[in-house]
């Protein structure tokens, strides 16, 4: 079995690389360790390497379709890691989850409908309900201030539903990195049920679940959730190659899944890349130990991290996630405003993490965190966060 090396760190100056060379305009100077984007700092995997240099070899890049097994490689995929036997009409295709989620809610709902979403959470699903001119219902998860975790406020679910024709489920969720139980999906289901709204469900980091915990596509659990759902994933946090723009709609549904495509086709989007294909269907088809892998160096980076911040930095609120590569730190302890925060973290201790007030009101005093690095990279980072909070002596 080959073990793959997430130990090196590997320069992407030079890439294009949003993480590492967008910096200036996002933290104000470059001088930062960036721990912020969702982008982990891995090398792609060989077999998905060679699978794109064969690919490359033939100097013509025309026109291209997904053939047959495009789709057996990601029907494979979502059954053996997850147990849901998906058919081949259902798969939709689209550039990218947010993308996708676009598509799911243009579908469903005109200018003025209701969409709930559930902060802190992924901004850019407020910006596109906003954007197209649909109304942002908040249905805020509720924070255990004693463990830390996440859990629904479902009689508010309840009502912000019944004002509501969508509801972007986030599962697992980020920022938080909750991973929803059953029960928990099946309540959630049986609201939109009652109310009769279309569940468009982001599950982009599904393939990243940390034991005990296991991922449901909330669309397995019913024929009636199956019906109401459209379910975003793709390959491109889990093989890192999410500058080949490609994700995957399953939409069991047939008017559903009409509907959808349709927004597709309103732009002309339907053929993607070739080079997103072959990644896709690669990666789907070879993946499985690379998965194991990556998720044990997570686990490993995860733990890491919060030895030492409760080791070291015990004023900030450290928790482990469920699934994701991403960490969400609190910092309200501290009594800084968010703007007095992101300086210190940026001039003070050098670091670039994810701003936690952009995920909603209810991230203030947050920082997301990307363990998706090498350990050394976060050993750096940690030491000079500790340095700069004993200079300040906080």
């Amino acid at each position: 079995m080959k073990r793959y090396d997430f130990d090196t760190y590997i320069d992407r100056i030079g890439t294009d690389c949003e993480k590492y060379e967008d910096l200036l305009p996002v933290f104000g100077t470059d001088q930062v360790i960036p721990l912020w984007l969702a982008d982990m700092d891995f090398a792609t995997p060989d077999f998905v390497v060679e699978a794109m240099e064969r690919r490359m070899k033939h100097p013509i890049f025309g026109y291209t379709f997904r053939p047959q097994c495009y789709f057996d490689a990601i029907r494979g995929w979502v059954m053996r890691h997850s147990g849901w036997d998906i058919e081949t009409s259902w798969i939709a295709f689209s550039p990218g989850v947010v993308a996708g989620v676009t598509f799911g809610m243009l579908s469903c709902t005109k200018e003025g409908d209701g969409v709930v979403i559930q902060p802190p959470v992924y901004h850019p699903f407020g910006n596109t309900i906003r954007a197209n001119r649909r109304t942002v219902l908040n249905n805020p998860l509720v924070q255990d201030p004693q463990t830390g975790e996440y859990r629904i406020d479902f009689e508010d679910l309840d009502k912000k539903l019944a004002q509501a024709k969508a509801f972007i489920l986030c599962n697992p969720h980020n920022p938080t990195g909750r991973v929803f139980t059953r029960e928990e999906l099946l309540r959630m289901g049986e609201l939109c049920r009652k109310h009769d709204v279309t569940i468009i469900s982001d599950e982009i980091h599904c393939d990243f679940i940390f034991r005990p915990h296991e991922h449901l596509h909330i669309a397995s659990l019913s024929d009636d959730l199956a019906n109401r759902t459209v379910t975003l994933i793709a390959p491109s946090k889990s093989f890192n190659v999410a500058g080949f723009s490609t994700a995957v709609a399953i939409v069991p549904n047939a008017e559903r899944r009409a509907a959808y495509q349709a927004e597709v086709d309103k732009i002309h989007i339907e053929n993607g890349n070739i080079f997103g294909s072959v990644a896709l269907k690669t990666a789907y088809e070879q993946g499985d130990e690379w998965m194991v892998q990556v998720v044990d160096y997570l686990q490993g980076n995860i733990d890491f991290v919060y030895d030492f911040m409760t080791a070291n930095i015990p004023s900030v609120g450290c928790y482990k996630p469920e699934a994701t590569f991403l960490m969400w730190l609190d910092f309200r302890g501290w009594g800084m405003s968010q703007a007095e925060l992101n300086h210190f973290l940026v001039y003070e201790a050098g670091l670039g993490l994810g701003d936690g007030s952009i995920y909603g009101v209810e991230g203030t005093g947050f920082q997301r965190l990307n363990v998706g690095t090498p350990r050394s990279v976060l050993q750096r980072a940690l030491n000079q966060l500790l340095e700069a909070v004993r200079k300040r002596g906080l």
